[in-house]
């Protein structure tokens, strides 16, 4: 993880997307122990309690657990929900967008596959 904090984001939900990319990038297998609260705090600088607020949003999104005396865990089948939301997203963020762009544009469906298979 890059330890920079984008002041245009609310920190916790980068603190969040930070664990989701180490889990979907290897970095954090299931059944592994996530950093703790203070150790993000320290890591990021900032506050703990903000630190919290971004790990309880991915227990209550049932990403990780908590061990009581132990610490957070990530989840089985963590990666492949956060998979599933991701490509939610991705359709939502850009080829939604991208198709109503071509339509303005008057782009037809076989023109966009070609531009796509293209890639430069």
């Amino acid at each position: 993880m890059a330890n920079q904090i984008d002041d245009s984001r609310p920190i916790f939900v980068q603190i969040a997307e930070r664990i989701e990319d180490d889990i979907i990038g290897g970095g954090l297998p299931e059944e592994t122990q996530v950093p703790s609260t203070n150790q993000f705090a320290a890591f990021y600088g900032i506050n703990p309690a903000t630190a919290a607020k971004g790990v309880n949003m991915l227990v209550d999104e049932q990403i990780l657990y908590k061990k009581r005396g132990i610490g957070m865990f990530v989840a089985a089948g963590a990666k492949e929900k956060l998979m599933d939301k991701r490509k939610e997203q991705f359709y939502e963020q850009y080829v939604v967008t991208m198709i109503r762009e071509a339509e303005k544009l008057g782009i037809t469906a076989e023109q966009l596959t070609e531009m796509i298979h293209k890639r430069g």
